[in-house]
Order: structure tokens, then C-alpha cells, then sequence
């Protein structure tokens, strides 16, 4: 099966972006699941639910969030169903919300997804995320025939970090978060597919989707300046994942921009 992971969409003109143009990427590419992280659909104000209602009938399977997922009141009914829109695995139970969902891939495969958040130089600071992690496959053991995890992290090598502790029980791991694509997709050892982030579905005449000229400013001057989205033609960044359905081992991993 093939897993398309989207790095983090961010503003109302990703969402169209990818309403205009994902159906086509994933029939000409043969995709059978597709991952996107969705936290900042509203730019920068989490996910409201219109946007998020938006990329689920236009391609999006499972939407993944991260530290501003909570800010937009009106997607909570939508993570209260905890079917296809998910928040981070380690914030506090008493959170709306839910961190795994299973779904079936257009190949029939079932999936568990996992969305889980870091908790090294980013805010809120949640619990250690291991033991989520660990709850949510002894929960589903048995209902999936592949995992697979969006880690949102600030710091590389925790992310590399909970790939190596998890690899063999997750076909596939990738962060999100810092908005830049790297360069070290990577099978692990124990055959999961791996990246550290993927990059972000974004304006690409800015800084990580912000007016350069705002980010400049409040670097200058050490002063508050409004966020203001970029401007721009939209760039959608990712991974394709190749997944052996049967032992789910991770066969391949490319980067991928369109």
C-alpha cells in the first residue's frame, strides 16, 4: 500500500490548494492513504471545522494536529468523534479529543494512526509521550495490519529518538511541525519508513509561511508584530510511503512536492 504523509497545512490557501489539486496527485500516484497535518489550516489558529470538513471530502483521510490544535473551539466535535480528525496522543485525558483512530486504506488495509507531540522546546509542554504511544498499540493489538505515526517536535533527534523505540511495531514514523522538508528519509533497522519532518502545505514567499517581512521585524526589533500569512504560489511537502500490507514493513520512502 502507499502512504502519502503531508507536512503541516497552513492558512485557507493550503486548504484550497489541496482541494484543487490532491484527488489528482493521488490517482496518479496510486495512493491509498493520505495522512495530512492540519493544525495550522486556520494559520496559526489551529483548525476550524470548516477547514477541516473541507480537506476530509477532498482527499484527506485522517487529519493529524500539534500544539495549536486545541486553539479553535469548533473543531472539538469533530476530534470528539475521534474517527478521522486527530490531537495529539499525550495531552491531559480530560481534553476533548482523541490521539489514534483506525481506518481502512483504499487496498483494504487497516491503519492505525497515531498522532502523538513532543515535549523538548515546545509548548504546552505535555507528558512523555512513550507511554501513550504504548497504550495505543496495546489498545488496538489485533484490529490493524499497519501503524504508522505523525511525531510534531521541535528537536530532531527526539524525533529520531521515538522512531528508533518504535521501529518494528510502526510501518512508518514522520515529524511535523518545524515547516522544512529534511533530507534523511530513511528505513530503520527494524524496516520502519522514517523522516524527520516533512516538510509544510504552505504560501512559499515567506518565512515558514509567515510575510518575510513580519519575521524580520520582530527579529530586529524584539518586538511584537502580528503574524500575517505569505504570499505566494502554494507548495505542498511530503512523504510517500511504500508499505508491505502483510508484514508491514516499510518498503520505500521519497520525498515528494507538488
Amino acid at each position: 500500500m502507499k502512504l502519502l504523509a503531508l507536512g503541516d497545512v497552513l492558512a485557507p490557501a493550503a486548504v484550497e490548494y489541496l482541494c484543487d489539486k490532491l484527488s489528482a496527485f493521488r490517482r496518479e500516484n496510486g495512493v491509498d492513504l493520505v495522512v495530512a497535518n492540519g493544525e495550522n489550516a486556520s494559520f496559526l489558529g489551529g483548525i476550524g471545522e470548516d477547514a477541516a470538513l473541507k480537506l476530509l471530502d477532498h482527499g484527506v483521510d485522517v487529519i493529524t494536529g500539534g500544539n495549536h490544535t486545541m486553539q479553535t473551539r469548533s473543531i472539538y466535535p469533530l476530534l470528539d468523534k475521534g474517527e478521522r480528525v486527530l490531537r495529539p496522543i499525550n495531552f491531559p485525558c480530560e481534553v476533548v479529543g482523541y490521539g489514534s483512530t483506525i481506518v481502512e486504506a483504499r487496498d483494504g488495509t487497516k491503519v492505525l494512526v497515531v498522532n502523538a507531540m513532543g515535549n523538548l522546546m515546545i509548548e504546552p509542554t505535555l507528558d512523555n509521550p512513550i507511554p501513550y504511544i504504548e497504550k495505543a498499540l496495546n489498545r488496538h493489538k489485533g484490529d490493524y495490519s499497519v501503524a504508522v505515526m505523525d511525531f510534531h517536535a521541535e528537536a530532531t533527534g527526539e524525533k529520531l529518538a521515538i522512531a528508533h523505540i518504535f521501529d518494528g511495531r510502526f510501518s512508518c514514523i514522520w515529524g511535523t511541525h518545524t515547516h522544512v522538508p529534511t533530507a534523511d528519509e530513511q528505513i530503520l533497522p527494524g524496516g520502519c519508513g522514517y523522516i524527520s519532518d516533512l516538510g509544510a502545505t504552505a504560501p512559499t514567499e515567506g518565512i515558514l509561511g509567515v510575510r518575510t517581512d513580519v519575521i524580520v521585524a520582530r527579529y530586529r526589533t524584539k518586538s511584537p508584530h502580528p503574524y500575517r500569512v505569505a504570499e505566494g504560489p502554494v507548495r505542498a511537502e511530503g512523504a510517500l510511503f511504500e508499505i508491505d500490507p502483510v508484514n508491514g514493513k516499510c518498503k520505500s520512502v521519497t520525498r515528494v512536492a507538488f
